[in-house]
């Protein structure tokens, strides 16, 4: 039987229901349920995901809540709450000058070190940290063997799979994993202190290769290849998809020299213009479900090529 690794990237609030509505079509078109991944990786809103569905929540529950209709409630719960669609004014202290550093000596890419150079946010991570207890069994983590969700150490800029070789509760690494610079301040493991994985890599596709999987689908909301234009405050939002679009390719890159079949499924140009700039804006969720057509993502799937 083929091993097959799922692979969730960052994306904000947007990214979460776009992701959602994804692997429901991914799920229809293959007869597939997403919760028998061989490897779960997730990062930022793509840990989230991972995390529910390690904890054996499946698709169904989650795009039920997200449109309204009952569900597992704590699904339901978790969904009602949001951090806000701006963060809140940040402390004047830069605890992330060490990526900054690190993106001058080459170990991360300059969009990465910009991110060093955020004041410490200051928003409440605490949904989060509730949806680990409300999910985490009795060893404190999910059920499925190998759910991996992804920090950054704050200081030097290394990838951090939780879940793996690192060990901590299911709802710290889901903070820790979700830590956005500037929105959110560091969260602090075992004396490192974590941000966003996403702020090194929207995905971390490349941690798989050690697994021995054969297939790879990757679901990345802040990737688009061949780019996509944007008017207003979309052309920032599009410099910095550019530098993850860029990050993305190289993993699959790699993932494909190493005789992986990728199958990478991300947000085109009509899905984008129904995001918008701020992938935190509650207001456009269920518009952005309403975007993801089962014939894009039958496209994409179709383009997975052996390597």
């Amino acid at each position: 039987m083929t091993q097959r690794a799922l692979v969730l990237g960052c994306g904000g609030t947007l990214g979460f229901a776009w992701t959602a509505a994804v692997l429901a079509a991914v799920e229809e078109q293959w007869g597939w349920d997403s919760r028998e991944a061989d490897v779960l990786v997730g990062t930022s809103a793509g840990a989230e995901m991972a995390a529910f569905l390690g904890s054996g929540i499946g698709v169904g529950e989650i795009m039920a809540a997200l449109l309204g209709e009952p569900a597992d409630e704590r699904v339901r719960r978790h969904l009602a709450q949001h951090p806000g669609m701006l963060p809140p004014l940040p402390t004047p202290v830069w605890p992330g000058l060490g990526l900054t550093a690190a993106a001058l000596r080459g170990r991360v890419d300059v969009l990465a070190g910009l991110a060093g150079v955020v004041p410490r946010g200051r928003g409440d991570a605490g949904w989060l940290r509730d949806l680990g207890t409300a999910l985490a069994n009795a060893d404190g983590w999910v059920d499925h063997p190998r759910t991996w969700l992804v920090g950054a150490d704050i200081r030097t800029g290394e990838r951090v799979a939780f879940g793996n070789s690192h060990r901590t509760q299911l709802g710290t690494a889901i903070a820790a994993s979700w830590a956005i610079p500037g929105w959110f301040p560091p969260v602090a493991i075992d004396g490192r202190r974590y941000v966003d994985g996403g702020t090194v890599s929207p995905t971390s596709a490349d941690l798989v290769l050690a697994t021995g999987v054969e297939e790879v689908v990757v679901i990345p909301p802040m990737s688009t290849s061949g780019g996509a234009s944007g008017r207003g405050f979309a052309r920032v939002e599009r410099l910095a998809r550019r530098a993850m679009t860029r990050r993305v390719d190289a993993e699959v890159k790699q993932l494909r020299a190493a005789g992986v079949r990728v199958f990478r499924i991300e947000p085109g140009q009509a899905e984008l213009d129904v995001m918008g700039p701020n992938f935190m804006d509650l207001r456009r969720r269920a518009a952005v479900l309403r975007a993801v057509t089962p014939a894009r993502v039958r496209t994409a799937i179709e383009e997975g090529a052996t390597p």
